[in-house]
């Protein structure tokens, strides 16, 4: 296949840049490499006695604690699951059904991912009532709106760690300590942070925590969620003892070893990335506003992931933004991979309070460590053309 991210060469060059980390990434080449021998050489099941099985349990269990000590958790608190959707889907079900003759409200925000949004919706038809917090309009929740919030009723309060879309990061400490003030459960969805940033269990003060493998150079289909000692929910899935009995099935171990393998590359080289990552990100974020009129930021200016660059233009479509620079090259991306396909506008712009018309033109640049500033300057150039183009065309823009 050749390389994924050749670089910018020659005159007569193919270009292939992808900055749509956000969506997925590249499993690194150790990851792949630690999952191998568990699909073709130690390919037991991890709950049979035999050594084939001692093997695969062997590595299930030293995954479990890689993934435990990177979170600053303990093994027995880690709960592999299949990604990110089935974590947040285990932790807001297993508490709303253990708890339900306890109270049937949960608390969100209005720009959570849509594992959350739909989950919510679902347990909203079958009885029980959920509380939407808004956000300011650069994506902030106000831990004073959780606090006013809260009932007799409220089981648990599930804010992001930090947004899919936009990259906002939220006071999810301070959210934590209001909960358990009030003796109220908190899940975060650290999908996007963790990786990108320090995440630790302590620190947050979170009950639940859920994470994916292929946000941070794993493979698909992985995913965990931390669950704090002590923390009682129902599981989803009935069969086996697998999982602390809270996730029937044989596990999957390749998998597994690869979300261990992707997060202890990850603690090697967070601190080295976030510094990398954060120069490109201001960088293309300044020279975007400096060079293309009417452009604009979305999220806040600090208080936002590493490699989010999350932009808006007037009198353009973002669909026709993505298009036209993946013809040149450049994958990137209008808003979360997973509602990409729909029409319908982003609610997490609408709940910052950009009025429609506006919402349509924007552009999500999502970075990763291969990216580099030789890319940044060709994206940004490409980007400066296109919008020329696109306002040329376009009805409604002023015309010089």
């Amino acid at each position: 296949m050749g390389n994924m991210y050749p670089k910018i060469r020659g005159d007569n060059k193919v270009v292939r840049i992808y900055m749509d980390h956000g969506a997925t990434t590249r499993p690194d080449p150790e990851v792949v490499n630690a999952m191998l021998p568990f699909f073709n050489e130690l390919y037991g099941n991890a709950s049979s006695l035999h050594t084939f099985g001692q093997e695969a349990a062997q590595a299930l269990i030293s995954s479990r604690k890689t993934v435990a000590d990177f979170l600053g958790a303990e093994p027995e608190e880690i709960i592999f699951t299949s990604g990110g959707t089935e974590s947040d889907n285990l932790a807001l079900k297993g508490i709303a059904y253990l708890k339900k003759n306890k109270g049937k409200h949960i608390i969100t925000s209005v720009i959570e991912h849509p594992a959350i949004l739909n989950t919510c919706k679902y347990l909203d038809d079958i009885g029980y009532k959920i509380t939407y917090v808004p956000v300011d309009d650069q994506g902030l929740v106000d831990p004073a709106d959780v606090e006013d919030a809260v009932t007799d009723n409220t089981i648990l309060i599930s804010i992001m760690h930090a947004n899919n879309e936009i990259g906002t990061i939220q006071p999810i400490k301070e959210i934590s300590a209001i909960a358990h003030e009030h003796g109220v459960l908190v899940h975060t969805d650290a999908v996007q942070s963790v990786g990108k940033m320090p995440v630790n269990m302590d620190d947050l003060g979170v009950d639940m925590l859920s994470i994916s493998a292929h946000k941070i150079y794993g493979p698909k289909g992985v995913g965990a969620l931390y669950v704090r000692k002590g923390t009682r929910l129902l599981g989803l899935s009935q069969g086996g003892s697998h999982e602390m009995k809270k996730r029937a099935g044989t596990e999957n171990i390749p998998g597994i070893v690869g979300m261990a393998k992707a997060v202890e590359l990850a603690e090697q080289r967070l601190e080295g990335d976030t510094k990398y990552l954060e120069n490109l990100r201001d960088t293309i974020i300044r020279k975007i506003l400096d060079s293309i009129p009417e452009s604009y930021l979305n999220g806040h200016p600090t208080k936002r992931l590493c490699n989010n660059v999350h932009v808006r233009f007037s009198y353009v479509e973002g669909e026709s933004l993505l298009m036209m620079l993946d013809m040149k090259g450049v994958a990137v991306s209008t808003g979360s991979a997973c509602s990409s396909k729909s029409l319908e506008p982003s609610h997490v712009l609408a709940a910052l309070g950009i009025i429609p018309e506006k919402i349509h033109g924007n552009l999500r640049i999502t970075l990763g460590h291969e990216n580099t500033m030789d890319e940044v300057d060709y994206v940004v150039e490409n980007l400066i053309d296109i919008v020329k183009k696109l306002r040329a065309m376009s009805p409604i823009a002023p015309k010089d």
